[in-house]
């Protein structure tokens, strides 16, 4: 939802921050991969309970997430930009609950489920995209929803921040993600009948 409708005021930022790295000679897929390797490491500073570290890494592979995007949108998108997109973003985010995991293992089975839940999701998410003809500036056809990658930032903030609540704030994530898939299908079905 914050990715679709705030995208407009906060643009100008990536902008920027493209133009900066195409100067320094980066390309896209190279910004994607070092937006993964540092939200990789979140995992690690989580369960080390190195939570400023954490959060700050998380929040820079984020905006390095959008950055590239935008970057593939100036450079001509590719293929192969996409499929590191999709799989890298799927990196950081199970780094995240996995450190959480290990770090508090009284939520472990509630993580789970959420894992699970981003498994639905990104699988209807393609099966959407594959069947779909693609309207917008995307190399596929991305279909908005309730949560998206700004509110799963947000909810994982949240979750580092505030571990006393972290298996409430886990499920209340996972209702929301699994009714953003049920969210994402209705739209699918209307449209494609």
């Amino acid at each position: 939802m914050l990715d679709t409708r705030a995208r407009k005021s906060i643009q100008p930022l990536f902008d920027q921050i493209g133009l900066l790295f195409s100067r320094l000679g980066l390309s896209a897929n190279q910004v994607t991969i070092l937006s993964a390797i540092i939200g990789a490491s979140t995992g690690f500073f989580i369960y080390n309970d190195m939570v400023i570290i954490a959060l700050i890494l998380l929040w820079i592979s984020g905006t390095l997430d959008a950055v590239d995007g935008t970057m593939a949108r100036r450079q001509r998108p590719t293929a192969i930009g996409t499929i590191l997109d999709l799989v890298l973003d799927r990196v950081v985010e199970l780094s995240v609950i996995i450190g959480l995991a290990l770090r508090f293992p009284e939520a472990q089975f509630a993580l789970l489920l959420l894992a699970s839940s981003f498994v639905i999701g990104m699988t209807m998410f393609l099966a959407i995209g594959a069947v779909s003809e693609n309207f917008g500036g995307k190399s596929f056809q991305y279909q908005p929803g309730l949560i998206e990658r700004s509110e799963g930032f947000l909810f994982f903030s949240l979750m580092i921040v505030f571990p006393n609540q972290l298996i409430w704030l886990t499920i209340v994530f996972l209702v929301l993600e699994l009714f953003t898939v049920g969210q994402r299908f209705h739209q699918a079905s209307k449209v494609l009948r």
